[in-house]
């Protein structure tokens, strides 16, 4: 067992730590082999210089002994220039890394101060947004994945009989089998890449005297036959099944109102573990830290400061703060950027965004500007995140995954990268009040959960109703289970949950194709048919609309129940731009503004 002394110095200072080599001959660190790294050709000589002045690595058998866990304090750079703090540097790396081993801190030092660029490149990676469409083997739901597939967008169906929905989809559907009434089976990988939803479960209503194999009955529709409920009830598909699926997929579809990371939400401050790392690392001599201001904020409320003394000393230049790695990954997939609401003091800063839980990696990076003076809120699109390794664009890394973001860093800095400047740079101190960050939605927003419901769903407590003029599930309601008391309860959970929804409800649904010409109505009035292709033609449509996002609306065709609706195969209608009737509804209205205005007593 040996013991070598590594000098980090100008010529003329002394040895500044010795390790014993316990696991150093491993690396050919002491006298009798050098390190291969330092052999190699890419490496100035000598490769490690501060103030532009060379810096020895010394190997000396005989070197004075430091004790166990003992260090100098500061490494000489020039005689009158400031002194690197090796202290703060060893801090740095406790923080992030936990205790340093000797011979990982040396690999890291001579890869920092030698090769400006990865040592190996990343693969890319395969992303995409899945739509779920829950109820995939009835009426709409077949209709509607049939429909996503046709556009060529990623389908995922989940259902309760592998074999019928196999045979029905085909052999090679994205498929995940649970039972949205049992909580249990919902498993949360069965939702990761979910971005968006339709669901077209239903109670099962079906003829008292039975139907045939391919539910001939049941197709003309409940107008036709006497019904009773096939299966679970109303309340444990309509309202628990609806519970059940909202709270499967809510961090997977995202909210308006965001995802905070960081600062003031309600009564509680969310906090993360910041830590500084600053050019010490590099032997610079800058330094930061970030505090929490308890009355600091825009309105007296509390607020982070990242704060600190900018020098480019030592070849220095950086100042940044790091959170630790998240004890688990933030899946902001959801979401579309980052954003921060913060005082700008007239500056450029870099965001950097970490997707491996690595030391030293790519970090994914954007700068962004600000207003001295003035408390502003900056949106950083995940879209301009640019793959960053040691200030120096990575061509071929990976692209960002928002579904794994382990750590956030704000620096500040006299370099951009690829070699550009940051001509807001000035050496000295700075402030930087970051009140909060939080994930966001882009606007417009469209909706992220499509639920077919029914309409008449407010009408069996309605006043003053005629139940001879009304469908027999409203005539039926109590008979059969409380369908639609059910039905509205579901809508009311979704409305609730915060999720960006569209809830359509079609009047009487039949095997017709789809072309007629249709009405959208608002508040639970109309009656009549609509076809099941149709309805999930809508479905679809919706999805991508922002006048549809967070409307409740009923629909059928203009074509009476009394008259068939048929079309030409060799000259069907041309398909519809349902924006034309999207953009005509309004927010907030679901028919329930009657009951609320004449309650019913019970």
């Amino acid at each position: 067992m040996e013991w070598c002394s590594i000098t980090l110095s100008s010529p003329t200072s002394t040895p500044v730590f010795n390790f014993k080599g316990t696991n150093l001959p491993s690396r050919n660190l002491c006298k009798k082999s050098s390190h291969p790294f330092l052999a190699s050709s890419a490496l100035p000589k000598p490769f490690l210089q501060i103030n532009g002045r060379p810096v020895t690595l010394s190997n000396e058998r005989n070197s004075t002994r430091l004790s166990s866990g003992t260090f100098r304090t500061t490494i000489s750079a020039e005689a009158g220039r400031q002194g690197w703090d090796f202290g703060r540097f060893i801090k740095t790396l406790y923080f992030f890394n936990g205790p340093p081993s000797p011979a990982k801190f040396f690999d890291f030092l001579v890869e920092k101060l030698s090769d400006p660029s990865p040592s190996k490149s990343v693969n890319s990676m395969r992303t995409s947004d899945i739509v779920l469409v829950a109820g995939a083997t009835g009426g709409v739901g077949r209709r509607v994945v049939d429909i996503l597939q046709k556009k060529g967008i990623p389908v995922r169906v989940l259902v309760r009989n592998e074999e019928k929905a196999r045979k029905m989809l085909g052999s090679d559907v994205d498929l995940v089998v649970g039972d949205i009434t049992k909580d249990s089976t919902l498993i949360p990988e069965y939702f990761k890449g979910v971005k968006k939803v339709i669901n077209a479960v239903s109670v099962i209503v079906g003829p008292k005297e039975g139907d045939t194999p391919d539910r001939a009955k049941y197709s003309q529709g409940i107008k036709f036959f006497e019904p009773e409920i096939k299966g679970d009830s109303p309340e444990l598909v309509e309202e628990l099944g609806m519970k059940n699926l909202i709270k499967a997929v809510k961090e997977n579809l995202g909210l308006p109102r965001g995802k905070l990371l960081f600062g003031l939400e309600g009564n509680n401050f969310q906090q993360l573990s910041w830590g500084s790392l600053d050019d010490v690392v590099m032997g610079g001599v800058s330094e930061s830290n970030f505090q929490v201001d308890p009355s600091g904020g825009e309105n007296g409320g509390p607020t982070g400061v990242f704060k600190g003394v900018v020098s480019t000393l030592n070849n220095g230049g950086f100042t940044s703060i790091r959170t630790k790695n998240f004890s688990e990954a933030e899946d902001l997939s959801a979401y579309d950027g980052l954003e921060f609401r913060l005082k700008g003091d007239g500056r450029r800063y870099k965001l950097i965004v970490r997707t491996s839980r690595d030391w030293d990696t790519v970090g994914y990076t954007v700068g962004f500007d600000t207003v001295k003076g003035e408390w502003q809120s900056i949106k950083l699109p995940f879209s301009s995140l640019r793959p960053i390794f040691r200030a120096r664009t990575v061509s071929d890394a990976p692209p960002f995954d928002p579904r794994n973001v382990v750590s956030l860093q704000l620096m500040f800095s006299k370099f951009e990268y690829d070699g550009k400047l940051n001509e807001t740079f000035v050496e000295g101190p700075f402030e930087l009040p970051v009140s909060s960050i939080q994930a966001y939605i882009k606007e417009p927003i469209t909706p992220r959960f499509v639920h077919v419901g029914s309409a008449g769903v407010t009408r069996p407590e309605r006043p003053g109703l005629d139940l001879s003029k009304q469908p027999p599930a409203v005539r039926l309601n109590k008979e059969l289970g409380y369908i639609l008391t059910f039905k509205l309860k579901g809508e009311d959970l979704l409305r609730e949950s915060g999720i960006p929804y569209a809830i359509v409800r079609p009047c009487a649904l039949t095997e017709e194709p789809a072309g007629a010409d249709l009405i959208f109505d608002q508040g639970d009035n109309i009656t009549g048919k609509i076809s099941r292709e149709e309805i999930a033609r809508i479905c679809v449509a919706a999805l991508e609309s922002p006048y549809a996002s967070d409307k409740t609306f009923e629909v059928k065709s203009v074509i009476p129940f009394s008259e068939p609706f048929t079309i030409d195969p060799a000259n069907p209608p041309p398909e519809k731009d349902y924006d034309i009737y999207f953009k005509n509804l309004k927010e907030g209205i679901t028919g329930k503004e009657v009951l609320q205005q004449s309650p019913v007593p019970v």
